[in-house]
Protein backbone atom coordinates (compact mmCIF):
# COMPACT_ATOMS: atom_id res chain seq x y z
CA UNK A 1 0.00 0.00 0.00
CA UNK A 2 1.59 3.23 -1.10
CA UNK A 3 1.95 6.25 1.21
CA UNK A 4 -0.23 9.21 0.59
CA UNK A 5 1.18 12.71 0.15
CA UNK A 6 -0.27 13.77 3.51
CA UNK A 7 1.53 10.99 5.38
CA UNK A 8 4.76 11.90 3.68
CA UNK A 9 4.49 15.54 4.72
CA UNK A 10 3.67 14.61 8.34
CA UNK A 11 6.69 12.38 8.61
CA UNK A 12 8.86 15.08 7.18
CA UNK A 13 7.59 17.61 9.76
CA UNK A 14 8.09 15.21 12.66
CA UNK A 15 11.63 14.43 11.61
CA UNK A 16 12.37 18.17 11.32
CA UNK A 17 10.89 19.08 14.71
CA UNK A 18 12.71 16.38 16.63
CA UNK A 19 16.10 18.15 16.66
CA UNK A 20 14.41 21.42 17.68
CA UNK A 21 12.68 19.77 20.65
CA UNK A 22 15.95 18.27 21.80
CA UNK A 23 17.67 21.63 21.63
CA UNK A 24 14.85 23.24 23.64
CA UNK A 25 15.08 20.58 26.32
CA UNK A 26 18.84 20.98 26.46
CA UNK A 27 18.53 24.73 26.86
CA UNK A 28 15.91 24.27 29.58
CA UNK A 29 18.10 21.82 31.44
CA UNK A 30 21.04 24.18 31.07
CA UNK A 31 18.99 27.07 32.44
CA UNK A 32 17.87 24.98 35.40
CA UNK A 33 21.44 23.89 36.03
CA UNK A 34 22.64 27.47 35.88
CA UNK A 35 19.94 28.51 38.30
CA UNK A 36 21.00 25.83 40.75
CA UNK A 37 24.66 26.75 40.32
CA UNK A 38 23.91 30.43 40.88
CA UNK A 39 21.76 29.61 43.88
CA UNK A 40 24.53 27.46 45.33
CA UNK A 41 27.11 30.16 44.65
CA UNK A 42 24.84 32.78 46.20
CA UNK A 43 24.29 30.58 49.26
CA UNK A 44 28.05 30.01 49.53
CA UNK A 45 28.69 33.75 49.36
CA UNK A 46 25.98 34.44 51.92
CA UNK A 47 27.47 31.83 54.20
CA UNK A 48 31.01 33.10 53.81
CA UNK A 49 30.23 36.80 54.19
CA UNK A 50 27.02 36.89 56.22
CA UNK A 51 25.85 33.76 58.04
CA UNK A 52 29.31 32.58 59.11
CA UNK A 53 30.08 36.00 60.65
CA UNK A 54 27.14 36.17 63.01
CA UNK A 55 25.08 34.22 65.48
CA UNK A 56 21.42 34.98 65.99
CA UNK A 57 18.71 33.98 68.44
CA UNK A 58 15.21 35.10 69.26
CA UNK A 59 15.37 33.48 72.70
CA UNK A 60 16.42 36.79 74.23
CA UNK A 61 14.73 39.02 76.78
CA UNK A 62 15.32 42.43 78.31
CA UNK A 63 16.79 42.33 81.83
CA UNK A 64 17.39 44.97 84.45
CA UNK A 65 17.84 45.66 88.15
CA UNK A 66 14.79 45.30 90.35
CA UNK A 67 15.43 47.41 93.44
CA UNK A 68 13.28 46.15 96.28
CA UNK A 69 11.98 48.78 98.69
CA UNK A 70 11.56 47.56 102.25
CA UNK A 71 11.30 49.00 105.74
CA UNK A 72 14.39 49.26 107.93
CA UNK A 73 12.47 49.87 111.17
CA UNK A 74 9.08 48.60 112.35
CA UNK A 75 6.11 50.95 112.24
CA UNK A 76 2.63 51.80 111.02
CA UNK A 77 2.32 53.20 107.48
CA UNK A 78 0.82 56.69 107.58
CA UNK A 79 1.36 57.75 103.96
CA UNK A 80 2.29 56.27 100.56
CA UNK A 81 3.69 58.73 98.02
CA UNK A 82 4.26 56.54 94.93
CA UNK A 83 2.18 54.07 92.96
CA UNK A 84 2.72 51.60 90.12
CA UNK A 85 3.98 53.07 86.81
CA UNK A 86 4.98 56.38 88.45
CA UNK A 87 8.49 57.76 88.12
CA UNK A 88 10.50 58.49 91.26
CA UNK A 89 13.85 60.15 91.80
CA UNK A 90 16.64 59.02 94.10
CA UNK A 91 16.05 60.35 97.60
CA UNK A 92 12.32 60.88 97.08
CA UNK A 93 10.12 59.75 99.99
CA UNK A 94 8.05 56.74 98.99
CA UNK A 95 6.49 55.64 102.29
CA UNK A 96 6.26 57.33 105.67
CA UNK A 97 5.84 55.51 108.99
CA UNK A 98 4.35 56.73 112.25
CA UNK A 99 7.22 58.61 113.99
CA UNK A 100 5.82 58.58 117.55
CA UNK A 101 7.89 55.73 118.99
CA UNK A 102 11.03 56.86 117.21
CA UNK A 103 10.63 60.42 118.50
CA UNK A 104 10.25 59.19 122.07
CA UNK A 105 13.37 57.04 121.75
CA UNK A 106 15.25 59.98 120.24
CA UNK A 107 14.28 62.28 123.10
CA UNK A 108 15.44 59.70 125.63
CA UNK A 109 18.75 59.29 123.84
CA UNK A 110 19.22 63.07 123.69
CA UNK A 111 18.58 63.37 127.44
CA UNK A 112 20.97 60.51 128.16
CA UNK A 113 23.68 62.19 126.08
CA UNK A 114 23.20 65.52 127.85
CA UNK A 115 23.27 63.77 131.23
CA UNK A 116 26.45 61.90 130.30
CA UNK A 117 28.17 65.16 129.38
CA UNK A 118 27.17 66.78 132.66
CA UNK A 119 28.26 63.73 134.67
CA UNK A 120 31.67 63.74 133.02
CA UNK A 121 31.96 67.45 133.77
CA UNK A 122 31.14 66.66 137.39
CA UNK A 123 33.70 63.88 137.45
CA UNK A 124 36.29 66.25 136.01
CA UNK A 125 35.62 68.77 138.78
CA UNK A 126 35.72 66.01 141.39
CA UNK A 127 39.11 64.93 140.07
CA UNK A 128 40.34 68.51 140.29
CA UNK A 129 39.03 68.78 143.86
CA UNK A 130 40.76 65.53 144.77
CA UNK A 131 44.01 66.85 143.34
CA UNK A 132 43.64 69.99 145.46
CA UNK A 133 43.01 67.89 148.58
CA UNK A 134 46.05 65.81 147.74
CA UNK A 135 48.18 68.94 147.58
CA UNK A 136 46.83 70.02 150.99
CA UNK A 137 47.67 66.64 152.50
CA UNK A 138 51.22 66.94 151.20
CA UNK A 139 51.53 70.28 152.93
CA UNK A 140 50.16 68.81 156.16
CA UNK A 141 52.71 65.98 156.01
CA UNK A 142 55.56 68.41 155.39
CA UNK A 143 54.43 70.60 158.29
CA UNK A 144 54.26 67.62 160.64
CA UNK A 145 57.68 66.41 159.54
CA UNK A 146 59.17 69.89 160.09
CA UNK A 147 57.65 70.05 163.57
CA UNK A 148 59.17 66.67 164.44
CA UNK A 149 62.60 67.74 163.15
CA UNK A 150 62.52 70.85 165.34
CA UNK A 151 61.61 68.89 168.47
CA UNK A 152 64.10 66.03 168.14
CA UNK A 153 67.20 68.17 169.02
CA UNK A 154 65.31 69.74 171.94
CA UNK A 155 64.52 66.30 173.30
CA UNK A 156 68.25 65.49 173.58
CA UNK A 157 68.71 68.67 175.56
CA UNK A 158 65.63 67.85 177.60
CA UNK A 159 64.08 71.12 176.52
CA UNK A 160 60.80 69.42 175.60
CA UNK A 161 58.91 66.57 177.15
CA UNK A 162 59.13 63.15 175.50
CA UNK A 163 55.34 63.14 175.22
CA UNK A 164 55.46 66.19 173.00
CA UNK A 165 57.93 64.50 170.63
CA UNK A 166 55.73 61.41 170.55
CA UNK A 167 52.76 63.56 169.66
CA UNK A 168 54.80 65.02 166.81
CA UNK A 169 55.65 61.55 165.57
CA UNK A 170 51.96 60.59 165.72
CA UNK A 171 51.10 63.71 163.77
CA UNK A 172 53.56 62.70 161.05
CA UNK A 173 52.05 59.23 160.85
CA UNK A 174 48.56 60.69 160.70
CA UNK A 175 49.52 63.14 157.97
CA UNK A 176 51.20 60.36 156.00
CA UNK A 177 48.08 58.18 156.20
CA UNK A 178 45.90 61.12 155.18
CA UNK A 179 48.19 61.76 152.20
CA UNK A 180 48.00 58.13 151.12
CA UNK A 181 44.19 58.19 151.38
CA UNK A 182 44.03 61.43 149.39
CA UNK A 183 46.35 59.93 146.79
CA UNK A 184 44.09 56.92 146.31
CA UNK A 185 41.01 59.10 146.14
CA UNK A 186 42.63 61.35 143.56
CA UNK A 187 43.68 58.32 141.49
CA UNK A 188 40.13 56.96 141.60
CA UNK A 189 38.70 60.31 140.52
CA UNK A 190 41.16 60.72 137.68
CA UNK A 191 40.59 57.14 136.43
CA UNK A 192 37.22 58.23 135.02
CA UNK A 193 38.48 61.33 133.22
CA UNK A 194 42.20 60.94 132.54
CA UNK A 195 43.41 60.74 128.94
CA UNK A 196 40.44 62.43 127.29
CA UNK A 197 38.39 65.56 127.35
CA UNK A 198 34.65 65.65 127.95
CA UNK A 199 33.74 65.03 124.31
CA UNK A 200 35.98 61.97 124.03
CA UNK A 201 35.13 60.43 127.37
CA UNK A 202 33.97 56.79 127.00
CA UNK A 203 30.69 57.47 128.81
CA UNK A 204 29.93 60.38 126.50
CA UNK A 205 30.92 58.36 123.47
CA UNK A 206 28.58 55.54 124.52
CA UNK A 207 25.69 57.95 125.00
CA UNK A 208 26.60 59.62 121.72
CA UNK A 209 26.46 56.29 119.88
CA UNK A 210 23.04 55.54 121.37
CA UNK A 211 21.78 58.95 120.32
CA UNK A 212 23.19 58.48 116.83
CA UNK A 213 21.40 55.14 116.54
CA UNK A 214 18.12 56.68 117.70
CA UNK A 215 18.53 59.60 115.30
CA UNK A 216 19.11 57.28 112.34
CA UNK A 217 16.12 55.14 113.35
CA UNK A 218 13.93 58.24 113.45
CA UNK A 219 15.06 59.23 109.97
CA UNK A 220 14.28 55.76 108.64
CA UNK A 221 10.58 56.34 109.24
CA UNK A 222 10.77 58.07 105.88
CA UNK A 223 11.49 55.33 103.32
CA UNK A 224 13.19 56.85 100.28
CA UNK A 225 13.97 55.65 96.76
CA UNK A 226 17.63 54.65 96.46
CA UNK A 227 17.72 55.14 92.66
CA UNK A 228 15.84 56.85 89.84
CA UNK A 229 13.25 54.62 88.24
CA UNK A 230 9.64 53.54 87.93
CA UNK A 231 7.50 51.95 90.62
CA UNK A 232 6.15 48.43 90.22
CA UNK A 233 4.63 45.76 92.46
CA UNK A 234 3.39 48.17 95.12
CA UNK A 235 1.89 46.12 97.95
CA UNK A 236 2.02 48.53 100.88
CA UNK A 237 -1.15 50.22 102.08
CA UNK A 238 -1.85 52.97 104.59
CA UNK A 239 -2.35 51.44 108.01
CA UNK A 240 -0.17 48.41 107.38
CA UNK A 241 2.12 47.37 110.20
CA UNK A 242 5.46 46.72 108.52
CA UNK A 243 8.57 44.99 109.81
CA UNK A 244 12.23 45.41 108.80
CA UNK A 245 12.92 43.66 105.51
CA UNK A 246 9.26 43.43 104.49
CA UNK A 247 8.92 44.20 100.74
CA UNK A 248 6.77 47.24 100.04
CA UNK A 249 7.32 47.96 96.35
CA UNK A 250 9.93 47.70 93.60
CA UNK A 251 11.75 50.46 91.71
CA UNK A 252 12.99 49.63 88.22
CA UNK A 253 15.79 51.85 86.82
CA UNK A 254 14.83 51.60 83.14
CA UNK A 255 17.80 53.72 82.04
CA UNK A 256 20.15 50.82 82.79
CA UNK A 257 18.96 47.68 81.00
CA UNK A 258 20.56 44.77 79.20
CA UNK A 259 19.54 41.75 77.16
CA UNK A 260 20.05 38.14 78.21
CA UNK A 261 20.35 36.20 74.93
CA UNK A 262 20.09 32.44 75.35
CA UNK A 263 22.26 30.91 72.62
CA UNK A 264 22.49 27.21 71.93
CA UNK A 265 25.71 25.65 73.10
CA UNK A 266 26.65 24.95 69.47
CA UNK A 267 26.46 28.69 68.73
CA UNK A 268 28.98 29.74 71.35
CA UNK A 269 32.11 28.49 69.60
CA UNK A 270 33.07 31.93 68.31
CA UNK A 271 31.19 34.23 70.73
CA UNK A 272 33.59 36.44 72.68
CA UNK A 273 33.41 39.30 75.18
CA UNK A 274 33.38 42.71 73.50
CA UNK A 275 31.82 41.61 70.19
CA UNK A 276 29.24 44.04 68.79
CA UNK A 277 25.60 43.06 68.68
CA UNK A 278 22.39 44.29 67.12
CA UNK A 279 19.08 44.00 68.92
CA UNK A 280 15.52 44.20 67.66
CA UNK A 281 12.68 44.41 70.16
CA UNK A 282 9.30 42.97 69.31
CA UNK A 283 7.62 46.04 70.77
CA UNK A 284 9.07 48.25 68.01
CA UNK A 285 9.68 45.68 65.27
CA UNK A 286 12.48 45.72 62.75
CA UNK A 287 12.24 49.47 62.24
CA UNK A 288 14.19 50.16 65.43
CA UNK A 289 17.62 48.70 65.96
CA UNK A 290 19.55 48.81 69.23
CA UNK A 291 23.31 48.67 69.39
CA UNK A 292 25.10 46.70 72.06
CA UNK A 293 28.06 44.53 72.87
CA UNK A 294 28.74 41.26 74.61
CA UNK A 295 29.78 41.88 78.22
CA UNK A 296 29.84 38.32 79.50
CA UNK A 297 28.80 34.71 79.06
CA UNK A 298 26.91 32.80 81.72
CA UNK A 299 28.84 30.47 84.00
CA UNK A 300 26.39 27.65 83.38
CA UNK A 301 23.30 26.61 81.47
CA UNK A 302 19.85 27.56 82.61
CA UNK A 303 19.02 24.02 83.65
CA UNK A 304 21.91 23.95 86.14
CA UNK A 305 20.48 26.86 88.13
CA UNK A 306 16.87 25.70 88.02
CA UNK A 307 15.03 24.78 91.19
CA UNK A 308 15.19 21.09 90.26
CA UNK A 309 18.30 20.53 88.12
CA UNK A 310 18.05 17.71 85.59
CA UNK A 311 19.73 14.45 86.54
CA UNK A 312 21.01 12.79 83.38
CA UNK A 313 22.56 9.79 85.14
CA UNK A 314 19.53 7.63 84.40
CA UNK A 315 18.79 4.82 82.00
CA UNK A 316 16.18 6.84 80.08
CA UNK A 317 18.52 9.59 78.96
CA UNK A 318 17.61 11.89 76.08
CA UNK A 319 20.08 14.50 74.92
CA UNK A 320 18.67 18.03 74.94
CA UNK A 321 20.54 20.95 73.41
CA UNK A 322 21.38 23.34 76.25
CA UNK A 323 21.37 27.10 76.13
CA UNK A 324 23.75 29.51 77.85
CA UNK A 325 22.78 33.12 78.65
CA UNK A 326 24.93 35.77 77.02
CA UNK A 327 24.60 39.25 78.45
CA UNK A 328 24.37 42.08 75.93
CA UNK A 329 24.80 45.67 77.10
CA UNK A 330 22.53 48.20 75.36
CA UNK A 331 23.65 51.65 74.26
CA UNK A 332 22.04 54.14 76.72
CA UNK A 333 21.32 56.57 73.87
CA UNK A 334 19.19 53.93 72.14
CA UNK A 335 17.33 53.29 75.39
CA UNK A 336 16.67 56.99 75.81
CA UNK A 337 15.17 57.36 72.36
CA UNK A 338 13.22 54.08 72.47
CA UNK A 339 12.56 52.98 76.08
CA UNK A 340 12.22 49.30 76.89
CA UNK A 341 10.66 47.33 79.73
CA UNK A 342 12.08 44.42 81.67
CA UNK A 343 11.04 41.07 80.22
CA UNK A 344 10.32 42.19 76.65
CA UNK A 345 11.17 39.78 73.84
CA UNK A 346 14.02 40.62 71.49
CA UNK A 347 16.05 39.14 68.66
CA UNK A 348 19.84 39.39 68.96
CA UNK A 349 22.52 39.17 66.29
CA UNK A 350 26.15 39.00 67.44
CA UNK A 351 28.95 39.82 65.01
CA UNK A 352 31.53 37.04 65.50
CA UNK A 353 33.95 38.19 62.79
CA UNK A 354 36.59 38.97 65.40
CA UNK A 355 36.75 35.94 67.69
CA UNK A 356 40.14 36.68 69.27
CA UNK A 357 38.69 38.04 72.50
CA UNK A 358 38.16 36.36 75.85
CA UNK A 359 35.45 33.84 76.53
CA UNK A 360 35.66 34.50 80.29
CA UNK A 361 36.70 37.66 82.09
CA UNK A 362 40.38 37.61 83.06
CA UNK A 363 40.23 40.09 85.95
CA UNK A 364 37.66 40.88 88.62
CA UNK A 365 35.43 43.91 88.36
CA UNK A 366 36.65 46.84 90.46
CA UNK A 367 33.73 49.21 89.96
CA UNK A 368 30.32 49.11 91.58
CA UNK A 369 27.69 47.27 89.56
CA UNK A 370 25.07 49.53 91.13
CA UNK A 371 25.27 52.14 93.86
CA UNK A 372 23.36 54.94 95.53
CA UNK A 373 24.37 58.10 97.38
CA UNK A 374 21.07 58.93 99.11
CA UNK A 375 22.33 57.55 102.44
CA UNK A 376 25.78 59.15 102.36
CA UNK A 377 24.94 62.21 104.47
CA UNK A 378 22.89 60.38 107.12
CA UNK A 379 25.89 59.70 109.35
CA UNK A 380 27.17 63.27 109.01
CA UNK A 381 23.78 64.73 109.99
CA UNK A 382 23.54 62.38 112.98
CA UNK A 383 27.01 63.43 114.13
CA UNK A 384 26.12 67.11 113.75
CA UNK A 385 23.00 66.68 115.89
CA UNK A 386 25.02 64.85 118.56
CA UNK A 387 27.71 67.55 118.50
CA UNK A 388 25.07 70.21 119.09
CA UNK A 389 23.80 68.44 122.22
CA UNK A 390 27.34 67.95 123.57
CA UNK A 391 28.25 71.59 122.94
CA UNK A 392 25.11 72.88 124.64
CA UNK A 393 25.92 70.93 127.80
CA UNK A 394 29.63 71.64 128.08
CA UNK A 395 29.09 74.89 129.97
CA UNK A 396 31.56 77.74 130.28
CA UNK A 397 34.12 75.86 132.32
CA UNK A 398 35.19 73.68 129.39
CA UNK A 399 36.99 75.38 126.45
Amino acid sequence: MSATPNDTNAATRESGNAPKDKRKRARALLVVLLVFVLAAALWLLLWLFVFSTRETTDDAYVGGNQVGISAQVPGIVTAVYADDTQRVNAGQVLVRLDPTDADVALRKAASALAQAVRQVRQQTQSAASADAALAARRLDLKRAQDDLKRRLPLLAEKAVAPEEVQHARDAVDTARSALESAQRQADASRALVDGSDVQDNPAVQQARANYRQAWVAAQRNAIVAPVDGYVAQRSVQVGNSVQPGQPLMTVLPLHDLWVDANFKESQLRHVRIGQPAKIEADIYGGGVEYHGKVVGLGAGTGSVFSLLPAQNATGNWIKVVQRVPVRIAIDPKDLQSHPLRIGLSTAVTVDITDDKGDVLAKSPSTGAVAQTTVYDDVAAKADAAADAIVASNLGTDVP
